[in-house]
């Protein structure tokens, strides 16, 4: 790892950057949970900072191969803009066609962002059709002889 850091110095020098070392930190994933005791990595004036989890292009990645962490805060950003957009859901001036277009164009991306790369297990599967269910619910009402 350090000498990787040390290439990125060089490189970004000869390229006439430099490397913010307050936003510059590195994940270790290893089944072994004692692999790089090593918390921090000093080269020159630069001292890098190991982490556990970060966020990278609005992706929480953790050092463990879990995925509940980044389905909670997609489900939680999913509902922020489901309580954004509820009162067009629930409105009567709105055809339902419209409303699930709002839906899928507006909710469904934030909530699903990367989910080809989920590993899925029945709980998260079954937490992210609950949410899917209770947007539908909001948009068809809660008549069940109309709509199956």
């Amino acid at each position: 790892m350090k000498e990787n850091t040390e290439a990125l110095l060089v490189a970004s020098k000869e390229c006439g950057l430099e490397v913010n070392a307050d936003k510059t930190k590195y994940m270790v994933i290893a089944r072994d949970k004692n692999a790089e005791r090593n918390r921090r990595i000093k080269i020159d004036n630069i001292t890098v900072e190991r982490v556990e989890q970060f966020k990278y292009l609005a992706t929480a990645l953790k050092n463990e191969n879990s995925i509940q962490v980044e389905i909670k805060s997609r489900l939680k950003s999913g509902n922020a803009c489901y309580h954004s957009v509820q009162s067009l859901l629930s409105s009567s001036l709105l055809t339902r066609n419209v409303k699930i277009k709002t839906c899928r164009t507006i909710n469904l991306p934030i909530v699903l962002y990367g989910c080809e790369t989920w590993l899925f297990i029945l709980g998260e599967e079954h937490r992210l059709k609950l949410f899917v269910n209770r947007v539908l619910r909001r948009i068809f009402g809660t008549k069940r002889d109309e709509v199956t």
